[in-house]
């Protein structure tokens, strides 16, 4: 027996908290189409992501290390579906809308450049007369113009929701809007609950692949509290275990102690603000889903430490300032030479103009076809690249299987 729109609305009234958004309440899109027979709007926009190319682009686009360089250092690709997975958590312990929230959640970094962070510090640099370039617009971009999946309009035309779900630096500003709806102060639920997702699932992966690369040990960890906090947990439910499994438990019990916190914590911010509507969300004091107080400088701190021993780790820097001079340098030749780029980058030149279609192309490559384009330019030697771009590694990340 199917389950009609109206059984679904029936059955969202049930699960839902009075401050989660409805998918039969949802802003719309902004091209009209009927409601589907057997999917919510959220959960269309969620399978539009997933067969998008942006999304599987991710695969091959950096989280810390260069991608290729190892076969088990998480992408971005994978970053975005453990962060979806916790996102999911979140919400269904919180009865917010499980759809939305993984969705964002899926969505967040598609508008991301090559090489991480520093290639979007390079194209906003490259970009400062242009009005700049920002990873979170960039996604709106991607999921507005980019796509051509759709015969009926450009992009994914995904649900209002959705769409001001990636701008969670914009709505901070006061007056923020998004088709005439306000963005903020705060975000909705679901979007809150993606942003802090984002923020503790990077910090357990990204241990795990520095230990993993041998940039961190057991015995550097042991300097943070928060490392303690999960290792004295490992200890309390598996006394003896090997080192190898040992470490990957740790970092299991160092995510589980994050959610569990942000849980708590939001779960008694939700009970002294009472929101009765997701507005009432927006409108809070402060946002509703965040670490305690107890447990935030122990999480600031522990970035501090990735950021000292890994993030700014001279191979990782070299590695990435190197691939980031051969994608300024791709870039300049796109400027110079836009007739070299792909056929709907080179039709969005009349309406985007030179600079912002060139950014719209370099920012959509993966790290890969972005030093294939290189070598194809004659910009540098492709294995001279390579060569320069392998972190240091115990040897095990390298092999596949």
């Amino acid at each position: 027996m199917t389950v009609s729109s109206q059984e679904s609305d029936r059955r969202e009234e049930l699960r839902l908290a009075p401050y989660a958004v409805r998918e039969s309440a949802n802003r719309g899109r902004r091209h009209a189409e009927a409601r589907h027979d057997y999917r919510g709007a959220f959960q269309r926009d969620r399978d539009r992501i997933i067969h998008s190319r942006a999304f599987r682009r991710l695969e091959y686009k950096t989280q810390v290390f260069v991608n290729g360089t190892a076969d088990h250092y998480r992408t971005r690709l994978t970053h975005t579906i453990e962060m979806a997975a916790v996102a999911r958590t979140l919400a269904r312990a919180l009865r917010a809308n499980e759809d939305l929230a993984e969705t964002i959640a899926l969505a967040h970094d598609l508008g991301h450049s090559p090489f991480g962070h520093s290639g979007e510090r390079a194209l906003n640099e490259l970009m400062e007369a242009q009005g700049g370039f920002d990873h979170n617009l960039q996604g709106l971009r991607c999921v507005e113009l980019l796509e051509y999946r759709y015969p009926e309009f450009t992009g994914l035309n995904l649900s209002w929701e959705v769409r001001a779900g990636l701008l969670k630096h914009q709505a901070a500003q006061p007056g923020a809007q998004l088709d005439g709806h306000p963005l903020g102060p705060h975000q909705q639920l679901e979007a809150q609950i993606a942003d802090v997702a984002d923020d503790i699932t990077y910090l357990a992966h990204d241990a795990d692949d520095g230990l993993e690369a041998g940039l961190l040990t057991d015995a550097l960890l042991e300097a943070t509290e928060l490392w303690r906090c999960a290792a004295r947990r490992a200890a309390e439910e598996f006394s003896a275990l090997p080192a190898e499994r040992r470490l990957a438990y740790i970092i299991r019990c160092l995510l589980n102690l994050l959610v569990e916190d942000v849980l708590h914590a939001s779960e008694e911010r939700l009970a002294r603000y009472q929101p009765a509507a997701p507005e009432d969300v927006m409108r809070a004091p402060e946002p509703l889903v965040a670490l305690s107080p107890a447990l935030a400088p122990q999480v600031a701190a522990f970035k501090d430490f990735l950021f000292q021993h890994m993030y700014w780790h001279p191979a990782v820097i070299e590695a990435n300032h190197e691939a980031v001079r051969l994608m300024r340098r791709l870039f300049l030749h796109y400027v110079a030479h836009p007739e070299v780029m792909g056929a709907k980058a080179r039709a969005r030149l009349p309406r985007e103009g030179l600079w912002r279609t060139v950014c719209d192309y370099v920012a959509g490559m993966t790290d890969r076809y972005a030093l294939e384009e290189v070598r194809r330019f004659g910009l540098e030697d492709r294995a001279a690249i390579t060569a320069r771009c392998v972190p240091p590694s115990r040897g095990r990340a390298r092999r596949a299987g």
